[in-house]
Order: structure tokens, then sequence, then C-alpha cells
């Protein structure tokens, strides 16, 4: 129901995931495209580490940011929720998020990354919304990762700041070309 809420600029619905990414390195130059001859590479890779996408969607709006971290912790999940409160919608009355129910993302998560004033204050501007256990794909953020990882990641990369660049452009692209969500899904069916 929260995604037929209609658009509101003081109470954006945003939904949010993350997904982890390999970091991987060739161990033989590629043989570059020719006329009539696709490029090559070698089937062995070098596994450097991994990185993690995170994915904000606002549905209603057509309007999507993407950041990449080394980690996945419950800090870097709080400092996106900053950000996102301060940053992003500062002028907003409270954030609508629609996300699943990972144990870091309990409101009491956030008093453990911040100072109890800090945390009450994030909170006051949060009206969360989990998606159901094995419903996750409720969440369009994670819809969102899909329609993002396939281009952007359909080589190899193997650094976080190349990964950083590339997805920036892959959501900038996204957000230009307006891409909205056409959500079918209704608590009736």
């Amino acid at each position: 129901e929260v995604y037929r809420r209609p658009d509101d600029p003081q109470l954006p619905v945003i939904c949010r995931d993350a997904q982890p990414t390999r970091l991987i390195g060739e161990t033989r130059m590629p043989i570059p495209l020719q006329p009539g001859q696709a490029q090559r590479y070698d089937d062995e890779y070098e596994r450097i580490g991994t990185a993690n996408t995170f994915m904000i969607v606002e549905p209603l709006a057509g309007r999507r940011k993407v950041s990449v971290r080394a980690t996945k912790t419950a800090r870097d999940l709080e400092q996106e929720i900053k950000e996102l409160l301060d940053v992003d919608f500062p002028k907003a009355e409270k954030i609508v998020p629609v996300w699943d129910t990972l144990d870091t993302h309990a409101p009491a998560s956030l008093y453990k990354a911040f100072p109890p004033q800090e945390a009450r204050r994030l909170l006051d501007r949060l009206e969360i919304h989990y998606t159901p256990k094995h419903g996750s794909w409720l969440d369009i953020a994670e819809i969102a990762l899909g329609v993002f990882t396939k281009p952007c990641l359909d080589r190899r990369v193997d650094d976080i700041d190349t990964l950083r660049s590339e997805a920036k452009a892959r959501a900038d692209r996204r957000n230009a070309s307006g891409a909205v969500v056409d959500w079918q899904f209704t608590t009736d069916n």
C-alpha cells in the first residue's frame, strides 16, 4: 500500500537494498575487439576482494542513488541513513523507507552507531516499513539492483573506485531517462 501513496516531497517513499560485488581482475591481457571478432579474454581471473553496492530508489519520483562502500557493517548502513536524511532529503518532514528485515535495519542499530540524541533525531524522521520475511522482492530497490547489475557489472571490475564511477554513471543515466517503476502488485492480489 505504501507504493500507492501519492508522491509527496514531505514524505518521500524510498526503498533501500544492498548487494556484495566481487572485484575481479584479469590475469592475462584481453585480446581487443577486431572486425568480425568479439573481444576475447581468458577464463582465469584474479579475486581482488569485494565491495558493497547500496541502492536507494525513490520509486514514486523515479530517482535512484547508488553508493559503493568497502564494507557492509551496521555503521555503513547507518551512515547511509544519516546521509539520506541530512543530505538527500533535508527538508522532508519524514522519509518512508521500505526495506528488508536484516538485523541491522532495526531502530536500535542507530543507537549503536550514534549518540542517543542523534539516534532519536534520525528515528523521529523515519516511518519504517519492512518487507515480509521471504518477501524481499517487494522492495523495489532489489529490482533496481537487478536492473543496475546486468549492464553495469557485465564485465570484470578490479577496483572500488572504478566500481563507484561506473555505478554513479549508470544511476545518472537511469535518472536522466526518467525511468520509473510501474508497480502492479497490490495487497488484494
